[in-house]
Parts: structure tokens; sequence; C-alpha cells
């Protein structure tokens, strides 16, 4: 598990089930498939690519060279908007989306938004076929909490001396806005229905706007659940460090409810927000294509260049902290 602040600043990280028998440490180290929890960035891009949250798009059996997807539970929708696409997790939607924006953008959008591992670009990575770690699924989440800006996830802020001297400060850091703001807005309205009426709708947290993705890697081999609120995003993934299946359990089961539990816990005496793109005056939606009143964005970063951030972003005395003391390897 891992949870950060929208900012990227980790305020929980836990890498195993019990330290003394498992030094490893899976929330940073282990890579897995992340399943649907992918997804968001396919939607993203589509949505980059001039589509809108009630775009309809075909839910139905596809065959690509051999290569048939399927829906978990084998059953079909129809016509369905992008929004409940997203929501149930219907795995032909999104090799759709992806086939129509081609896979190269879904990995530039991924790439974008803080993922550093290889990504294949082949009609499968529209279902997280490609392997990635916790700490920087986590992280690539973060900028749909934050309005839309890239950061680099990190454990120390500050290091004082006995004698009161400080000895390390972490600088402020501004990275500039890597999605439109409209753009953070139709998908948080589109992520918050999975915990309404998706696959995570099992989600537990009164009071609190939240939004997130499930997901389920072949076989159930890995189960993901990628959470956020205005103060908090969080991550739980679930597994066997040999890949062998796990006793049928999905993203929308024990994640969410360990997600439901830690966020309870992490959310009391914490005065209530919205998520970005939310307003008092009309809802999640209002203002969905920017008023004369928005503030101006800051310059966007160059997607290469927001990648070499999330790359090297661990480097100095948070990667020396990753590599020694947290198992980073």
């Amino acid at each position: 598990m891992v949870a950060m602040t929208p900012d990227g600043s980790v305020r929980a990280l836990v890498g195993g089930r019990n330290y003394a028998d498992s030094q490893f440490n899976r929330a940073v180290a282990a890579k897995r498939q992340p399943g649907s929890a992918f997804k968001p960035f396919v939607y993203l891009a589509a949505l980059e690519h001039g589509l809108t949250p009630d775009t309809v798009r075909e839910d139905k059996p596809i065959n690509i060279k051999g290569w048939q997807p399927e829906n978990y539970g084998h059953e079909y929708f129809g016509p369905v908007t992008l929004t409940k696409a997203l929501a149930m997790s219907l795995n032909t939607v999104s090799v759709r989306l992806t086939l129509e924006v081609t896979p190269m953008a879904v990995i530039r959008t991924a790439y974008r938004l803080g993922i550093a591992s290889k990504l294949e670009p082949n009609a499968s990575i529209a279902l997280g076929t490609s392997e990635v770690s916790m700490l920087e699924l986590v992280g690539a989440y973060a900028p749909f909490a934050n309005g839309g800006y890239a950061l680099v996830p990190h454990v120390v802020e500050k290091i004082t001396a006995t004698n009161g001297k400080v000895l390390y400060a972490r600088g402020a850091q501004q990275l500039g806005r890597i999605i439109d703001a409209r753009y953070v807005t139709m998908m948080n309205g589109m992520m918050a229905e999975t915990l309404t009426i998706g696959t995570a709708h099992k989600a537990t947290l009164p009071g609190w706007p939240a939004a997130g993705k499930t997901g389920t890697s072949q076989d159930f081999r890995d189960a993901w659940f990628i959470g956020y609120t205005a103060h908090l995003v969080t991550g739980v993934w679930l597994g066997n460090d040999d890949g062998t299946p796990s006793k049928h359990v999905t993203g929308g089961s024990l994640p969410v409810e360990i997600w439901s539990r830690f966020m309870r816990g992490a959310h009391q005496g914490v005065p209530v927000a919205s998520l970005p793109g939310a307003s008092s005056g009309g809802g999640l939606f209002s203002g969905l294509f920017g008023s004369s009143s928005a503030p101006t964005p800051p310059a966007p970063v160059p997607a290469a260049a927001a990648r070499t951030s999330a790359t090297t972003g661990t480097g100095g005395l948070d990667g020396w902290l990753l590599n020694n003391l947290f198992g980073r390897r």
C-alpha cells in the first residue's frame, strides 16, 4: 500500500505482510500488471482527442488478429457512454478507445502523468498488461487529485540536527500543469462513478467526495484499487510474489475494503474538500469547459520533460532512502 498527498508527499508505505518474513518492498520495487487500474490513462487520452464523458462507444465482442478480449463476467452492454464504460470497467470499450487514439498516445499520456516503467505499444496496453510499481501508479493518479499538476513522489521534507540546524529542506517544486483543467474535471467525474455504480461501489468514505479505479489482472494474479480524495491518494495491491493466481480476489473486493478502512481513519478530523473541478455552485461538471473567472493555468510541461522528472525524481536524498532504507532494487 502507498498513500501520498496530492503533491506527492508519501504519508504511508507498506511493502509487505510481514517484514520479519521478507524485507522486499513490494510497494516500491515490485513490478506487476495493473490490469484495469491502467484504464484512466486510456480514457484521458480519449478525452484529449476530442471525446467526452457522454461519448457513446459499442461494448460488444472484438477480435484483433485472433486476440479476443472479454469483459469480466462475459456480459456485454451494447452502446454505452464512456462514463459507464469506465465505471463498469468494460474491457472491449477500453480496447476500442486505445485503437482509436493509438497505443502510443495512451503510453505518452501515462508517461506524462508519471509512469516510468517500460510500456509496450500494443492493443493490450488498454487492459494494463505492462508492469508498473505501486509507487509510480499512485503517483500517476495524484494529478487527478491536485488539479492536473506534475509532481515527484518523495519521502523526506526536512532533516534537522539535534542543535536545530536544518541539514536538508525540500524546496518547493513547480513542475507545471500536465492535464488541462477541463479534462481533470471530466476524469474526476467519471472515476467518481466507479465508487457509486461501478466496480468500486463497496468503497465507503462517508461525507468525502472520492474517485478511483479498480484493477484485476489475468487469472486473478493481481488485485488493485487506487482511490483518492482532495486530501490523500491511496493505492492497495494484493497478490502472490510468485505470480500464482489468488483465490478469485478482484480489485473491487479486498483492496477496496482495505482502502476504505485506511481512508476512514486517515480522514478523521480533516475538513471535507471537494475534488478538483467540483463547485459549490453547480456540482462536479459545472464550468466543465472553463469560464472567464477561471485562473489561467501555467504553461504545460512537455511530455518528454514530464517523463524525465518522473524517472529521475527519486534521485538525491529521496533516491538514497528508497534504495537503502525501503528496499528498492
